[in-house]
């Protein structure tokens, strides 16, 4: 049964003032069993930082002091996760006093309120239910993606590199000495613009290729005159079948400059028709090259995925609309242009955009390939490396430096994140409600 408060004795600022000990708030409105969960979750924390948790925070601030003893990197990571438990607790700390004063006021304006345990439980189980059953992947949420990040965001600040490997040697912070280093120091500066322009070019010509390949062949295919359209759809679907590991690994293979398919068996053959007289391509010794390469071999790997769904649109856009513009006098590009690729962007704009970050990021196809050769750019780049396989290599070559990759890391994040955000506004990608 649920009570009500009298409105006369109650002083919502001095019940506040007694949250300041989660629980006690609780308890002076009348709440026992909620003011005991609370202060048994303050207690908890108490404990849990006298045994080691304030330790791991002032461990995140000196990163250790004697080398050889203290890890500075498991120092980092712990202090990373203990500072992630005294945000949540804070946070709960903070709910705790507008829940005193939420509770006080409905007494003070008498109205009724949740006493006992069974009423708190009901009252949580029905209007707290949403919260109950998100909780978890928040929770969940927290510890495997917002930790990693934070382990990273702070690695960025250090100089974690082949100089400092603990436990031999300790890290130190650095603050922006690295982003730093990437800007304005010429080794670093010349590789990150190389390196990153090279990225936007393969991101933006890869993408769209494979989106526009994507777009025409299941154009093509949901054409009416077009006969066995079920065998070509199975044909264009093979590339998806077969896992891209092998399908790069086998590319890698077609494009060899001396044994390859293409330089001992296409060209000789173009070269016997009429005015074609083609010389062997250097695809994987010339830079220029193999960018053409890892270009094309992406826009095969990528297409079938958007056949597919582009295909499932077509069959969605009414034909009335066709028919009609057709009565206008419209030829087959206007129809195209002014009814199929609308309809399409419409429902399809959120997934091409997701296909642009992902190529953005496709270190399979650039580490597969050619290992991100020929060549070099500096600072352990190769000529076709992105910016994703760069940071492969600054972590795993002889002379790691994981700090700079970490920095080169928050770079990427916020570059994907503000065009994906700066695009989905202005497409309106996610607007369906028209």
């Amino acid at each position: 049964m649920q009570h009500s408060g009298t409105s006369s004795n109650v002083n919502v600022r001095k019940t506040t003032l007694y949250s300041l000990v989660p629980g006690m708030g609780q308890f002076a409105n009348g709440q026992p069993f909620k003011g005991l969960v609370f202060f048994s979750i303050f207690l908890v924390f108490l404990i849990q930082m006298a045994l080691g948790g304030l330790r791991s925070l002032i461990g995140l601030v000196t990163l250790g002091s004697i080398p050889m003893e203290d890890h500075s990197l498991f120092i980092l990571i712990q202090g990373t996760l203990q500072l992630i438990i005294t945000i949540i607790f804070l946070i709960f700390y903070g709910l705790n006093l507008l829940d005193a004063k939420r509770v006080a006021v409905m007494r003070k304006d008498g109205k009724t309120i949740n006493r006992t345990m069974k009423e708190v439980l009901h009252n949580v189980g029905d209007e707290g239910f949403p919260y109950l059953l998100t909780l978890p992947a928040y929770l969940l949420m927290v510890f495997t993606i917002i930790f990693p990040v934070l382990v990273t965001l702070f690695t960025a600040f250090t100089n974690y590199d082949f100089n400092h490997i603990p436990p031999a040697s300790l890290i130190d912070w650095v603050g922006t000495k690295n982003f730093f280093s990437i800007f304005f120091l010429s080794s670093y500066r010349n590789t990150f613009f190389a390196v990153f322009s090279w990225t936007v070019i393969w991101t933006l010509c890869a993408t769209t290729l494979q989106i526009t390949l994507g777009i025409f062949t299941a154009v093509i295919a949901h054409q009416k005159f077009i006969k066995f359209r079920r065998i070509f759809g199975i044909i264009f679907l093979l590339p998806w079948a077969v896992p891209a590991f092998i399908t790069i690994m086998s590319f890698s293979n077609i494009f060899n400059d001396s044994v390859g398919a293409i330089n001992t068996q296409v060209i000789p053959f173009l070269n016997h028709l009429p005015f074609i007289d083609i010389s062997a391509i250097s695809w994987k010794t010339d830079p220029n090259w193999t960018k053409v390469a890892i270009i094309l071999v992406q826009g095969w790997l990528g297409f079938p995925y958007i056949y597919v769904m582009v295909t499932g649109i077509l069959q969605s856009i009414s034909e009335d609309l066709y028919e009609a513009a057709k009565i206008d006098g419209a030829n087959a590009w206007q129809r195209f242009s002014n009814i199929t690729l609308p309809a399409v962007f419409l429902v399809a704009a959120p997934t091409f955009i997701t296909q642009y970050t992902g190529n953005f990021n496709n270190f399979s196809m650039i580490y597969l390939f050619n290992n991100g050769g020929p060549g070099s750019v500096g600072g352990g780049a190769g000529s076709t490396d992105i910016l994703i396989s760069w940071i492969y290599k600054l972590t795993t070559g002889t002379s790691p430096q994981y700090s700079m990759a970490s920095a080169i890391t928050l770079i990427i994040s916020a570059i994907v994140i503000c065009v994906s955000l700066l695009v989905f506004k202005k497409t309106k990608a996610f607007n369906m409600e028209d």
